[in-house]
C-alpha cells in the first residue's frame, strides 16, 4: 500500500513538474515574441516603404526611401549626434523645472480645496493656449537662444504632473482621513504620510507624459527660436530644401523620444512596482 502511494505521488509530483515547465516555457516564448514584435514590425514599416518609393518611383524631393535618409544620417551624423545631444538638454531642463514646480503645485493643490479652487481654472486656461503662440514672446522677452527652448518645454509639461499629484491626493478616503485625524494625526502628517505615498503612482505615471511633452515643446523652440538643436537643423534642412536630411532629423526624434519615454517607464516600474496591476487583472 505505502509502495502505491510513493508511486501516485511521485507520478502526481513529475506531472506537476511537467505543467510547471509547460508553464515556464509558454511565458519564455511569450517574453521572446513581445520583444520581437516591436523590431520585427519596424522594419516591416521600412521595408514597405522603399518598396513603395522604389515601385512608384517617388522622389526624394518629395518623399526620400530609407535608403536615401540613411545616406543623409551617415553624411550629416555629426550635425544629427551634436544637435540631439542639445534638444535632450534642453528637454532635460525643461522637464526639471516642470518636476519641481509641479509638484509643489500639485501638492498645494491637493491639500488645500481653497487653492485647487482658486488656481486650477487658471491652469487649465494656461494649459489650453497652444505654446507655439507664446515662443515668438518669448523670444521678445530673452531673445534666440537656449532659453526660450527650456521655458517651453517646462510651460508645455508641467500641466499633467500637477493634475496628477493633485488627484493622488484626492483619492484619501474620507474615512481613513477621519480615523487618522481621530488619533491625533495633523492635516500636514495625514498628506505626508498618507497622502503623498499615494500620488506616487499618479507622479511617476504623469513623468512618462511630461517628458513627451517637454520634447515637443523644446523642438517646437529651437525650430522658431533657437541656433542649436533637432528643431533648427530641421528649419535649415527645409531652407535648403534638403528633404533626406530633413526625414533623418525626423527619425532621429524619434528616436531620442523611444529612448527618453523607455527611461521614464523603466523608473516608473522601480519606484512603483508595488502599485503595478497584474496584466491579467480585470
Amino acid at each position: 500500500m505505502s509502495a502505491e502511494a510513493d508511486t501516485v505521488s511521485a507520478a502526481a509530483e513529475a506531472d506537476a513538474r511537467a505543467v510547471r515547465d509547460a508553464a515556464a516555457r509558454a511565458r519564455a516564448s511569450q517574453a521572446r515574441r513581445l520583444m520581437l514584435a516591436p523590431w520585427l514590425c519596424t522594419i516591416g514599416f521600412f521595408l514597405l516603404w522603399e518598396v513603395f518609393c522604389r515601385v512608384f518611383r517617388v522622389s526624394s524631393y518629395v518623399l526620400p526611401a530609407p535608403s536615401d535618409i540613411l545616406d543623409a544620417t551617415i553624411a550629416y551624423w555629426w550635425p544629427l549626434l551634436f544637435h540631439s545631444f542639445h534638444t535632450l538638454w534642453m528637454t532635460t531642463a525643461g522637464f526639471i523645472l516642470a518636476i519641481v514646480f509641479g509638484l509643489v503645485l500639485g501638492l498645494a493643490l491637493g491639500a488645500s480645496r481653497f487653492v485647487h479652487a482658486g488656481l486650477y481654472p487658471l491652469l487649465v486656461g494656461f494649459n489650453a493656449i497652444p505654446k507655439v503662440a507664446v515662443v515668438p514672446i518669448l523670444v521678445i522677452w530673452f531673445g534666440v537662444g537656449w532659453l526660450p527652448a527650456v521655458l517651453t518645454a517646462f510651460m508645455i509639461s508641467f500641466f499633467p504632473i500637477v493634475v496628477n499629484v493633485a488627484t493622488g491626493l484626492a483619492t484619501i478616503e474620507p474615512e481613513v482621513e477621519d480615523v487618522l485625524r481621530a488619533l491625533g494625526a495633523r492635516k500636514l502628517d495625514i498628506m505626508l504620510k498618507v497622502g503623498v505615498p499615494r500620488s506616487l503612482p499618479y507622479f511617476f505615471g504623469s513623468l512618462k507624459v511630461a517628458i513627451t511633452l517637454a520634447y515637443v515643446g523644446s523642438v517646437i523652440a529651437e525650430y522658431n527660436a533657437s541656433r542649436n538643436g533637432i528643431g533648427n537643423l530641421m528649419a535649415r534642412a527645409s531652407a535648403d530644401f534638403n528633404v533626406p536630411l530633413l526625414f533623418a532629423a525626423l527619425i532621429a526624434l524619434a528616436v531620442l523620444g523611444i529612448m527618453i519615454y523607455a527611461v521614464m517607464a523603466w523608473l516608473e516600474r522601480r519606484m512603483t512596482g508595488w502599485a503595478q496591476r497584474s496584466q491579467f487583472a480585470a
